[in-house]
């Protein structure tokens, strides 16, 4: 299958930014944190690399779209799937939500 049309709108390298919503005596460390954090999408293929540890790379597919609002499923080694929550803010942007209304912020490579 050619995957979902949303894949082609997240193709590419994204770089972490900022962080949002986290307690401000947790903000400079979380940017520090988030500004080493990569996420890759080729075809449906997706790999994140995380400071200090290796970068993983694992089939991913949208599972639904609304709005901005996208989750992914991704597909860890023990067959189990991950959910990750994103939000497409622009072309350039999006947001990795990871909770409590917290999210880290991504630019696009271009």
């Amino acid at each position: 299958g050619c995957g979902h049309p949303l894949q082609r709108k997240l193709e590419g390298r994204w770089f972490g930014q900022a962080v949002e919503n986290f307690d401000d005596r947790d903000v400079a460390a979380a940017t520090g944190w988030a500004k080493g954090v990569l996420f890759e999408f080729a075809g449906s293929s997706f790999t994140v690399a995380i400071p200090a540890e290796e970068p993983r790379s694992s089939i991913y597919k949208v599972t639904s779209v609304h709005n901005s609002d996208v989750r992914l499923a991704v597909d860890r080694k023990d067959g189990k799937a991950d959910t990750l929550q994103l939000k497409l803010d622009s072309e350039d942007s999006l947001r990795w939500m990871i909770g409590e209304g917290r999210s880290i912020v991504f630019r696009r490579e271009r």
